[in-house]
């Protein structure tokens, strides 16, 4: 029987995971499709059911229901449990719909283990929506204790804190004066996303030595990551993060541990221009 995958989200048609999970499947000779599951809040215990009746063998969350979905599972684990953030849905052995968590793997994966003298490093997250536990845990695990966050709606600040004591708040209407003070930047909001907003300032007065990553892909270039690049900065976008929070959860879901090829890499590349 043919197995289904799927991502759920809003706005969800600029996803590029059918073409990464449906690439993988093809390769190792899978009997499966993903696709992209158009969604409201008031249909999530609807997608659940469809999990635990075996129409879909797993699916993949993002934006805005990282959050809202956990409250469908029976069970959150290891990095969900922490962030409070679920990307991945699965079925275990026991018929329980379980919440994962890839997103911090794939940061890790893609940028942080790259980073060197990180536990001297200061680090600002930008934003405090659904992604961004995912980031701070990510940040935090590679060895970084110094890390700031900042948001338009303070409040979101402050509930993340509670959940990450260590956090320091920087208010956003200093953030174009303080970017000058961080070592590592990560843009976690949706700021500069393709056909969205971007921010309303250049970063112009950043270290020489800045690390800037976003978290966005599509487009794979930002303003402020074009900018960036300009000033000569260290500069990534969120493809490589994609790319392994998905291979993460193809395992989860296949116990196959896919391939990042040239070819996949070329194949999405394709789909973004």
């Amino acid at each position: 029987m043919r197995k289904k995958f799927g991502i759920i989200g809003n706005p969800i048609k600029h996803s590029l995971s059918p073409v990464l999970h449906n690439y993988w499947f093809k390769k190792y000779n899978i009997n499966a499709d993903y696709e992209i599951i158009e969604t409201t809040d008031n249909e999530l215990s609807k997608i659940i059911k469809k999990i635990k009746l075996g129409d879909y063998a797993g699916i993949n969350v993002t934006l805005p229901f990282k959050q809202k979905i956990i409250n469908y599972t029976d069970k959150v684990v290891n990095d969900a449990e922490v962030t409070g953030s679920v990307n991945t849905i699965l079925i275990n052995n026991d018929k329980l719909v379980i919440g994962e968590n890839t997103d911090v793997y794939g940061l890790q994966a893609a940028y942080l283990k790259e980073i060197e003298n990180s536990f001297d490093k200061k680090a600002l997250v930008i934003g405090a929506g659904g992604v961004s536990p995912s980031v701070i845990l990510s940040i935090k695990k590679s060895g970084i204790k110094n890390i700031s966050i900042t948001n338009r709606t303070v409040e979101k600040c402050i509930f993340l804190k509670k959940k990450f004591n260590f956090l320091n708040i920087v208010p956003w209407l200093e953030l174009k004066h303080e970017i000058k003070n961080f070592d590592i930047i990560i843009n976690a909001t949706s700021l500069g996303l393709k056909n969205g907003d971007d921010f309303n300032f250049n970063f112009s007065n950043t270290k020489n030595e800045l690390i800037y990553i976003d978290t966005i892909y599509n487009p794979l270039e930002t303003k402020t990551f074009k900018h960036l690049r300009e000033e000569g900065r260290k500069v990534f976008n969120g493809l490589d993060m994609f790319i392994y929070q998905g291979q993460k959860s193809f395992y989860l879901w296949n116990k196959i541990n896919p391939e990042i090829n040239d070819e996949l890499i070329e194949l999405l590349n394709s789909k973004l221009k």
